[in-house]
């Protein structure tokens, strides 16, 4: 069995919905964004809706967080998305939109490739990363395990 890696990143706005003004620069890039993992090197899959980006779940009975769930063939593949690519610009000015969500907002884990994670999935990976630090159930990029593949 092969393994891809998964990620979860939960964020909360500064504006009280995605529709707030102080959203919009955000809002308009979103697919711009998207498109760009969508074609990246090693993407597989991510959460979307009919409106192609996943703004629109509310898992958390919250109109000010917003989630993102992706699959990539492997840790690489993701970073690169994430600090090489016009991607990056976004992530420096993260402050401009989001607030500091938690202990931690990001969490990554092992899934087989046939998987793809369910939002409930998702959000208890990043609850158990927060509560216990990082293990092979959930890590970041300062904490990584290995693929299954690799064991």
């Amino acid at each position: 069995m092969n393994y891809n890696i998964a990620q979860i990143n939960v964020a909360r706005m500064i504006g009280v919905n995605i529709e707030d003004p102080v959203m919009k620069e955000f809002v308009d890039n979103l697919d711009k964004v998207n498109q760009l993992a969508e074609n990246s090197e090693g993407f597989v899959w991510r959460l979307k809706d009919e409106s192609n980006n996943a703004a629109s779940f509310n898992p958390f009975n919250d109109e000010q967080v917003i989630i993102n769930i992706s699959v990539w063939k492997n840790i690489t593949s993701l970073e690169n998305f994430i600090y090489q690519t016009f991607h990056t610009e976004f992530l420096k000015r993260r402050k401009e939109w989001f607030n500091k969500y938690g202990k931690t907002h990001f969490a990554l884990w092992w899934t087989r490739e046939v998987d793809f994670p369910t939002i409930e999935e998702s959000i208890d990976r990043l609850e158990h990363l927060q509560i216990n630090g990082p293990s092979e159930r959930a890590f970041n990029f300062k904490v990584k395990f290995p693929s299954p593949n690799e064991l």
